[in-house]
């Protein structure tokens, strides 16, 4: 639909009042990385970065016209059965990159945003980036003209597209391995690539995830080593839920209540097993990447989100017609 188009549309409050019809929900937003040029990381980190004027933006227009509230508070109603509040909307981030402290903490603290932030413990323990962003920068920058995948199967690296193709395969396969195997996969790729691993400062420190906490912020789990847990052996996949939720309990002395599902490769990212799983490690919400807003009722260890989208009316239309009721 055309921007102009939109701008009617939401000048004319008609979702306003289809809204008004629908059952109360809260829009739970998943932010990655905030930084002032998204573009100077792009080998690292891909697409998954806002950058600082959007968030901005999108965080002033969300304490303006919406009802931001913490995951606790989110939390809160679910287990007692309460309502949600009107035009709700709680922010959380993946994975753990000290742009969220440097940036767009700043923006929620002027703002009185509380957001919740979901760390990959392999990374913040050893400072080291994801391992889809080891990929990605391997493939991308590698002088190599093929590469053998783990099936046997020669890949050409002579176009964009053909890396792209490679890397992805590379992804499909990592995101099913854990802990030191996935590790080793990883190393083996930059290896065949001639790719060194790419040094980096991204990742948050505990002291400074431990700030996040101090301004009333809260912590979650996003795994030890970011799978799809999904796709993982049970004892396995429980490794990461009760390992993450341990160190992050020893390292910030706080409760960590809160987990995400990475969703690095493959569909989908969580399934009933994942679910009992993290029912038992003592986690008590656990947010997805199924694309929808939180109901009452809804199951707190599998609830749905929302990606927000690169501009700040963007945002705003996606969020005017997911109350609606209008959600893809």
């Amino acid at each position: 639909m055309r921007d102009w188009t939109r701008k009617a549309v939401l000048a004319s409050r008609s979702l306003r009042l289809a809204a008004h019809l629908q059952k109360a929900s809260a829009a739970v937003l998943m932010y990655h990385s905030v930084l002032p040029d998204p573009a100077m990381h792009s080998d690292l980190l891909g697409g998954i970065s806002h950058s600082e004027v959007t968030f901005r933006g999108q965080m002033e227009l969300l304490a303006r016209d919406y009802q931001p509230l913490s995951l606790n508070i989110l939390m809160g109603c679910l287990q007692r059965g309460e309502a949600l509040p009107k035009r709700s909307v709680a922010i959380t981030f993946d994975d753990g990159y000290r742009d969220n402290v440097e940036f767009a903490m700043p923006i929620l603290n002027r703002l009185g945003i509380s957001a919740t932030f979901y760390l990959i413990v392999d990374c913040v323990e050893n400072r080291a980036l994801p391992w889809p962003s080891r990929l990605r920068f391997a493939f991308r920058n590698s002088k190599a003209k093929g590469w053998c995948d783990h099936t046997g199967k020669d890949r050409e690296l002579d176009t964009r597209g053909k890396r792209e193709e490679a890397f992805n395969a590379s992804c499909e396969f990592c995101c099913r391995l854990t802990g030191n195997k996935q590790h080793d996969f990883v190393l083996r790729v930059e290896e065949a690539l001639g790719i060194d691993t790419p040094q980096s400062s991204l990742m948050m420190t505990y002291g400074q995830a431990k700030e996040l906490i101090h301004r009333g912020h809260s912590v979650g789990s996003h795994t030890m080593s970011h799978p799809n847990m999904a796709f993982v052996e049970e004892d396995e996949g429980l490794g990461e839920f009760t390992e993450s939720k341990q160190l992050l309990t020893a390292r910030l002395n706080t409760v960590i209540r809160h987990f995400a599902y990475p969703a690095p490769a493959l569909s989908p990212n969580w399934n009933e097993q994942t679910v009992t799983l993290c029912r038992k490690a003592g986690y008590e919400s656990a947010v997805t990447t199924n694309n929808g807003l939180v109901h009452s009722g809804d199951n707190p260890l599998h609830l749905k989100r929302i990606r927000p989208t690169k501009t700040v009316e963007g945002l705003r239309w996606n969020l005017e017609k997911a109350f609606a009721g209008r959600i893809a």
